[in-house]
């Protein structure tokens, strides 16, 4: 069963590159007392997740900041080290916390998982963003196959 509003996020531990190489980040370090601007990509240099997700987070990150988010993070079910690239390709240097769901935990725990075998890419997350007050899930958009329409930036701006 997916996740909805007014559920609380599951616990989880993602991985996070920093300075000093691949680290761990869970859940509460990550929601606890912050408003998060969470979203959710298939993957790590996918087209619309390269063109168009991710670099919308980038852009709207000052805005999205002025309207009460404290952090915006993206979660793909890939390794650190391909979300690392990945931002370094994307030229991230701050404005979004790339998280690496490697095994799909965090994915499958809240329900958002998807099969993408036809697709040669295995288990993966479907498409979505959320916003979260202290965990609480307070809104949540998900995707429909393929499209990229309810989880932009700037369909968030609108809702905060």
């Amino acid at each position: 069963m997916a996740i909805k509003v007014g559920d609380t996020l599951p616990a989880a531990t993602f991985m996070t590159s920093t300075a000093e190489g691949p680290a761990p980040v869970t859940s509460d370090e990550l929601f606890k007392g912050k408003t998060v601007a969470l979203f959710a990509v298939p993957g790590a240099f996918t087209p619309t997740c390269s063109a168009k997700h991710l670099p919308g987070f980038k852009e709207k990150a000052a805005e999205l900041k002025a309207k009460g988010v404290d952090t915006i993070a993206c979660v793909s079910v890939n390794d650190v080290f391909v979300m690392k690239a990945w931002g370094a390709d994307q030229g991230i240097s701050g404005e979004v916390v790339l998280l690496a769901d490697g095994n799909g935990d965090f994915t499958r725990a809240i329900g958002l998982d998807f099969d993408g075998s036809k697709f040669g890419m295995g288990a993966r997350s479907q498409r979505y963003s959320l916003i979260a007050k202290d965990g609480v899930v307070e809104t949540l958009n998900v995707e429909e196959a393929g499209e990229f329409k309810v989880s932009s930036a700037d369909y968030m701006l609108g809702q905060l």
